[in-house]
């Protein structure tokens, strides 16, 4: 772990990329109002028009303020609304684990700017935009995705805003476990792909502080204090009873963090890519042991043989996961 830690939080994004599938005539764009300002989603409709089918599809750490990184990187989207599921993805969120904050980040100004693709890779550099929430006012994300959004969801564009599924990668992996703990009703199903589900074990908060430094210069003692009631309440470890108690559907997952064909294209994809997705697995290992000395049996599991911290895998549990999603919603 002491090795795992610093490589893998200096990197606080996955290496290597899918196919790239970004359709301007595809999705549309949905702004909604909250404490931070006007909020951009971007929405794709389920291919038979139902309303009932939702999905939330959240970010990772270094979310991009123009588009969300599973529509920059992947084709989920077209495989969700295949299978009649429309799919909700919020843009922006840099660092922000989709919390209420306490107060505004206090590194590195107010730009918002940042490296990273919607925690794609270390290249190009996000718009200031959503992400300014964060440094100039507070974040609320929980608040926005919980009840600004699907109440503007439901009055302008009929979905149901009950019985819903989230799903998010690495920061927006504990994230999504986090909204069905806390949100049973709105949510029935969430995954997780990569996710850090113990973040309160040792270690872990001083290597989300350097992530989220790197991600855009995000302070963590702005989001919540050390090992206070509201550090642990973002903690799937420490929630753990109450996913079994809702019988929210899980499916939660991590890569051996041995990299496979296509998984990374240089020695520097390797060094960054394969520790990070290590530190996700012994967080991943960690939950499921806690799961199963709750005697909680509303999960799956699944551990590809190979496959480190980057959207090609994350694509790859998406299609996978689609069938038990779609059996668990609306």
């Amino acid at each position: 772990m002491a090795i795992v830690l610093p490589l893998g939080a200096s990197v606080a994004g996955p290496i290597g990329t899918a196919n790239a599938a970004f359709d301007p005539n595809y999705g549309f764009d949905f702004w909604v109002d909250s404490e931070m300002g006007p909020i951009k989603s971007r929405v794709f409709r389920a291919a038979n028009g139902n309303t009932n089918r939702v999905v939330y599809a959240l970010d990772g750490m270094r979310a991009r303020d123009d588009l969300n990184g599973w529509e920059i990187e992947t084709n989920v989207a077209r495989a969700l609304t295949a299978a009649n599921i429309n799919v909700v993805m919020p843009v922006g969120g840099q660092s922000s684990f989709y919390l209420d904050w306490n107060a505004p980040s206090t590194f590195f100004g107010t730009d918002g700017s940042s490296t990273g693709s919607a925690g794609s890779s270390a290249v190009g550099s996000s718009a200031a935009g959503n992400d300014v929430a964060g440094k100039r006012n507070t974040y609320k994300w929980e608040t926005f995705l919980t009840q600004h959004l699907p109440r503007e969801l439901n009055n302008r564009l009929g979905f149901r805003s009950t019985r819903n599924g989230v799903f998010g990668l690495s920061m927006g992996g504990s994230a999504a476990l986090a909204l069905a703990g806390y949100y049973p009703q709105q949510f029935s199903f969430a995954g997780s792909y990569s996710g850090f589900l113990n973040t309160s074990a040792p270690g872990m908060r001083e290597a989300l502080r350097v992530a989220m430094i790197s991600a855009g210069g995000f302070n963590i003692d702005s989001m919540a204090p050390p090992w206070g009631p509201q550090w642990l309440r973002m903690d799937p470890f420490v929630f753990a009873p109450q996913l079994r108690d809702n019988n929210t559907r899980l499916w939660i997952s991590s890569g051996s963090a041995v990299p496979g064909q296509g998984d990374v294209a240089s020695a520097l994809g390797i060094v960054q890519a394969v520790p990070l997705e290590a530190l996700a697995l012994a967080n991943t290992r960690a939950f499921e042991v806690r799961m199963a000395t709750i005697g909680a049996r509303n999960v799956h599991y699944d551990y590809p043989a190979t496959g480190v911290h980057n959207w090609k895998n994350w694509e790859d549990q998406v299609n996978r996961m689609i069938p038990d999603l779609s059996a668990n919603i609306g």
